[in-house]
């Protein structure tokens, strides 16, 4: 449960890795209206509550023995998270965890180890949210060496850091109305949240000596390739592990924006519901390729769903429960190790 989408991925163990049985995805913008109250606004609260309700009605149909479910960062911003936290549970029986940023970044660093090339040093893996964004650079050398039981166990992240800018916290620090104004406002603040890091010139020095690249695991970057790659339909197979240079990141991004948000709703791999973040998204990864100039860009079509399959696959197995006698009407909790 992000502060933009709600996402699940029901999959089955396949040796070292799995086979994907269903997924979901809504785009409910819980964290809209976050940024000025500091409250999940009622508006927002029921449409996760709708998506969340078509997740359990999906566990439900496949048996699901075994869920993880985790909470990002509006919930750990909101002042009423905890509240929606119960009343998820109340309604559906989901046991949600609210993680911490640097458990986001890990999370989301083991998602994309497939993407890590056998002959590179280090890569900076980067996954703008609706909320925040993470930066993690991660040592690919010790990641070969260990393998994935090792990035499971301790995931290899020289540096890090969860910057204060997503899609939506971003998109309503400005007035949307007239987006050729809000651009450079967009850009500048995305640009003063890059340049927060302590570790930025360390990062960026050690990312340019072991000749690395950046992986990208987002909305914001899938739908770049999607419009790179002009494909008439979303498609994971040709934009998962797809190559991205600061050139055609550049004439794309500029294209989105010369489009405006009725154009950009037209592209087929956009849409209307993402159009409006979009130029939000293209700032933050202008702010972020500004910096890392002019290291190639690896998009991930995964993340944080795969790092925590892998981990619910290969980690440490959690005891099961037993179930609680319940005295009331409602669903039984299902979620953290829970069997459904």
């Amino acid at each position: 449960m992000g502060t933009n989408n709600c996402r699940l991925l029901v999959a089955e163990p396949r040796g070292q890795s799995f086979r994907v049985v269903d997924s979901y995805s809504q785009i409910a913008r819980l964290g809209e209206g976050l940024h000025e109250s500091g409250r999940l606004s009622d508006a927002a609260v029921e449409r996760a509550m709708s998506a969340l309700h078509a997740i359990r009605n999906k566990l439900k149909l496949h048996g699901v023995g075994r869920v993880r479910c985790i909470a990002t960062e509006a919930c750990r911003q909101a002042a009423n998270g905890a509240d929606f936290i119960r009343r998820v549970q109340n309604e559906t029986g989901l046991t949600f965890k609210v993680i911490g940023a640097k458990e986001e970044a890990r999370l989301a660093t083991i998602g994309c180890y497939d993407l890590i090339l056998p002959e590179v040093k280090s890569v900076l893996v980067v996954d703008v949210g609706g909320g925040s964004t993470e930066l993690s650079h991660v040592d690919a050398s010790a990641i070969r060496k260990g393998g994935l039981a090792g990035i499971l166990r301790d995931a290899p992240i020289l540096d890090w850091t969860s910057l204060k800018v997503g899609v939506v916290t971003l998109s309503e620090t400005v007035d949307l109305s007239d987006e050729v104004a809000a651009w450079p406002l967009m850009l500048e603040r995305a640009r003063t949240a890059v340049k927060s890091w302590p570790a930025l010139e360390r990062v960026a020095q050690r990312l340019a000596a072991d000749e690395g690249y950046l992986i990208g695991t987002s909305g914001t970057v899938t739908c770049l390739a999607g419009v790179h790659l002009k494909l008439d339909r979303y498609r994971r197979d040709k934009v998962d592990g797809s190559w991205l240079s600061r050139e055609d990141g550049q004439v794309t991004m500029n294209r989105l924006r010369t489009l405006g948000v009725t154009g950009r709703a037209q592209l087929p791999t956009i849409g209307e519901e993402r159009a409006p973040l979009m130029l939000a998204g293209c700032a933050i990864m202008e702010a972020v390729w500004e910096v890392f100039d002019p290291h190639r860009l690896r998009v991930a079509d995964r993340g944080l769903r795969e790092g925590i399959l892998l981990s619910m696959m290969h980690g440490q197995k959690p005891q099961r429960r037993r179930r609680a006698k319940r005295s009331g009407p409602g669903p039984a909790p299902v979620g953290d190790g829970n069997v459904g």
